[in-house]
């Protein structure tokens, strides 16, 4: 059952397995869906976890449009849906751009959050070359063209429902102002990153793949990170995995994130 969350500007969708555990809310990436955890949420929750999965403002089954798509606006609905549980503080989950959005979290709201968990996270400002930024715009103009880079992402053993899952998620990005809103968020700066990860003193876990095609070397991105972080981190490499080790490998990414809650 969908629930939902007013946020100023709109309102942010969720799922919730309710319970008495500690929470965990599990956020996705750019363009995705709040489905993208369904190979390991139910992992978690059967381990005693109350579970909540969260759609970025302007995806999935959130309203759109948004004036703001930026990780501090996208960290703000986090907060917000987290006084709204009143079950924190929260270990929170961030895939790629929400990984971002945990940092800022973090920073921000230290007391809503009882570790992090960075999924291929994006945690830092970025320059785009004006090439790239070309090829990225036209990638997230079309559902079509970022259905097929998305796919390209997983370097790893795909999800047998792989195809239904983007499937979903192209159908969702056609519907009007959400392609634009990944758009937005695809092509920002994150300068209000900057900082960031040095102000954030909850333990950390950061997960990469060692195949992922962001970045010229995860190890060295995820070490960056580690030695940024004003807390303890943790990394785990997951061997053969892209862009999405929760996809590809969804067995190890669920026993890495359950060792990291068991040592809070």
């Amino acid at each position: 059952m969908t629930h939902y969350l007013e946020v100023p500007g709109g309102r942010i969708a969720y799922d919730d397995t309710t319970g008495a555990g500690p929470l965990l809310v599990l956020s996705p990436g750019m363009g995705d869906l709040r489905s993208s955890y369904r190979l390991v949420a139910p992992e978690l929750a059967e381990a005693g976890y109350r579970v909540v999965t969260v759609d970025l403002r302007g995806h999935g089954e959130s309203s759109v449009p948004f004036d703001e798509y930026t990780n501090s606006a996208t960290g703000a609905d986090l907060a917000a849906l987290i006084r709204h549980l009143d079950a924190g503080p929260a270990v929170v989950v961030g895939h790629s751009f929400s990984g971002g959005s945990a940092v800022w979290l973090a920073s921000e709201h230290p007391e809503l959050v009882r570790g992090v968990v960075l999924l291929e996270a994006f945690t830092k400002p970025v320059t785009i070359n004006a090439f790239m930024k070309q090829l990225a715009r036209l990638v997230l103009s079309s559902p079509i063209l970022w259905a097929m880079y998305y796919k390209s992402l997983h370097k790893g053993p795909k999800p047998a429902d792989l195809a239904e899952h983007v499937a979903a998620m192209k159908k969702n990005l056609g519907e009007t102002g959400r392609m634009a809103a990944a758009r937005t968020m695809g092509l920002g700066t994150k300068d209000d990153l900057a900082g960031r990860l040095e102000r954030v003193t909850a333990p950390a876990l950061a997960v990469y793949g060692t195949k992922s095609p962001d970045f010229a070397d995860p190890r060295a991105e995820a070490e960056s990170i580690a030695a940024a972080l004003a807390g303890t981190t943790e990394i785990v490499m997951v061997d053969g995995a892209g862009h999405y080790p929760h996809h590809e490998y969804p067995e190890n990414t669920s026993a890495a994130i359950l060792a990291f809650l068991g040592r809070l």
